[in-house]
Order: C-alpha cells, then structure tokens, then sequence
C-alpha cells in the first residue's frame, strides 16, 4: 500500500467491485483464453491512502507531543490538589491563555 499527499497529483482509482470481476473472468477462462484476458484486462492497481496538509500537520504535532518532556514531579502534584479538592481554577488566567494560544494557532497578535 503507498501512502501519497493530496496534494500530489490525484490518481483515479479502479473500482473493486470490475477489478473483482476481472479476476474472476481470467481464473475461469482457462488456458490460452487466460493469457489473452490477462492482456485485455487493465492493469492490477495498488491501493493508496491520501493525507490532506491538515492531517499531516496533526501528524507532526502528534509526534512532537510524544517527544516532550514531561515534569512528572508537577504532574504527581496536580493529581493530588485535584484529587483533595484544593486545586481552583482562575477563570480570567484561563480564558487569558486561551486567547493567547488561539493568536498563536491562527497567527494573529492578541
């Protein structure tokens, strides 16, 4: 199976259901008519996966994410205040950092 961008060049697909049928045809042929309906019959194409720029974008987003260091020390602290009932959340901090990474994401200044 290849794995192709979109945004390459698009190639059509064969349907599956004349490709079934195309093998059928050549198994119950029979001998020489076999080899003439392996020559008439269009070539076998291979199965291919398209990925948009987006999709691919995610990819590497993905990847980076797996590759980050994480401050377990932090993470183990912020469990406990959750799990105790002591963890607040400001919500102008909050809605402040939204903000700021959605500038980020869309590359506008906030």
């Amino acid at each position: 199976m290849s794995i192709n961008n979109i945004n390459n060049a698009n190639k059509p697909q064969l349907d599956a259901a004349k490709l079934a049928q195309q093998q059928t045809q050549a198994q119950t042929s029979g001998g020489a008519n076999t080899s003439s309906a392996a020559q008439n019959a269009a070539p076998i194409k291979q199965d291919s996966v398209s990925l948009t720029q987006s999709a691919q974008q995610l990819a590497n987003v993905q990847k980076k994410g797996g590759e980050a260091p994480v401050n377990q020390e932090k993470v183990d602290r912020l469990k406990k205040a959750i799990n105790d009932g002591e963890y607040r959340v400001n919500p102008e901090v909050l809605a402040n950092k939204i903000a700021v990474l959605e500038s980020q994401i869309l590359g506008v200044k906030a």
